[in-house]
């Protein structure tokens, strides 16, 4: 887990990794001009990472009308991360972080207690990064029904 925290102003950790969906891999450095909301969820295929995915795929098309991409990250693999977005349909990208890279730069391991089990879990977060890679918005702990409209809003207000 990262000691850093990160902030809101400050330039996003850059990133490169596999995904599913449009392209093979994805960079920030891809997708400088856009809007970024890059979204982490615990698990493909569960009831809070299945109802927050719709909820971004039925608003797609008002983020990219905003000029905003929008990416899905767990620590999931990319077979399962195709299985998972074929299942539901998805329109954007999910990426596979399978060595933690991406949720040890933007700090969302967290220690979860399950039923008396200590273990360490993505927190569902949600970071949109401005049109010059810096961070415009953090969300923590976020609960997944509503969240999608919310960060819509955010985004839609951005120049």
């Amino acid at each position: 887990m990262s000691s850093e925290t990160i902030t809101v102003g400050q330039p996003a950790p850059r990133f490169h990794a596999a995904a599913y969906g449009k392209a093979a891999s994805i960079s920030l450095d891809d997708l400088r001009g856009k809007v970024v909301v890059l979204y982490f969820y615990p698990k493909d295929d569960t009831p809070g990472c299945t109802t927050e995915g719709q909820e971004f795929t039925a608003l797609y098309p008002e983020f990219q009308a905003a000029g905003a991409e929008i990416l899905g990250v767990s620590r999931d693999t990319l077979a399962s991360h195709e299985k998972f977005s074929c299942k539901f349909n998805f329109p954007f990208p999910l990426l596979a972080d399978t060595d933690a890279a991406l949720c040890n730069a933007f700090d969302v391991l967290k220690k979860k207690n399950n039923y008396g089990k200590v273990s360490i879990g993505v927190e569902r977060s949600t970071f949109v990064i401005d049109r010059e890679g810096k961070i415009a918005y953090i969300g923590r702990k976020v609960k997944a029904a509503g969240h999608a409209a919310a960060i819509l809003q955010i985004v839609k207000q951005l120049p």
